[in-house]
């Protein structure tokens, strides 16, 4: 069974500021651009009984639409850097979407995720990247972003083992509902009397 992830989705013109980013740091293997993504949360290797079962809760979500910025890059991995990454700027409505998606695997008997959920976009991989190059990459960087893209799905996908980075398969799509206004009866007219 591929590994399994939640993940948003990073539109085109996105990716495209984004993929202005490679290059110029020794060391560093940059992620395809078709692989970028936002996870959600990692569920890791699971059975098929296990898989269908999150699809299933998944698709009862209902969750708005919501808008995101990319801005600021950074790396994890601060004596030995191992990864670059761009940031996203808080929001509310993705944080309760993770949580929800994080309650939904719990509750399924998966274990907590250790980690704190810190919203980014994997830009490279960095094995033998000296950390005074890091340093000096992200120093000529530090005012990047995005204009605002919106988010109108979510996706469970796929990664086969390798090394990280990709390629990755979108296994289902989950729309969210558009957030517009309720007009009440008949799209705003007043109830008759």
């Amino acid at each position: 069974m591929p590994r399994l992830f939640t993940a948003l989705e990073i539109p085109r013109s996105a990716a495209l500021s984004l993929s202005l980013l490679r290059g110029g740091l020794p060391g560093a293997r940059w992620i395809d651009v078709e692989n970028y993504h936002i996870t959600l949360r990692f569920i890791g290797d699971v059975d098929g009984r296990t898989a269908d079962e999150i699809v299933d809760r998944l698709d009862r979500i209902e969750r708005p639409e919501f808008s995101l910025t990319l801005n600021g890059i950074g790396s994890f991995g601060s004596k030995k850097p191992h990864s670059l990454w761009a940031g996203v700027q808080p929001n509310a409505e993705m944080s309760a979407l993770q949580g929800e998606i994080e309650r939904i695997c719990q509750r399924i008997g998966l274990p907590p995720d250790p980690r704190k959920f810190t919203p980014h976009v994997t830009l490279a991989r960095l094995k033998s990247a000296r950390l005074d190059d890091v340093i000096h990459y992200l120093s000529g960087r530090g005012n990047f972003y995005t204009a605002p893209f919106a988010v109108s799905r979510f996706v469970l996908m796929s990664s086969r083992e390798s090394v990280g980075g990709g390629p990755y398969l979108t296994e289902e799509v989950f729309p969210l509902y558009e957030d517009s206004p309720d007009y009440g009866w008949a799209g705003g007219l007043e109830h008759p009397a």
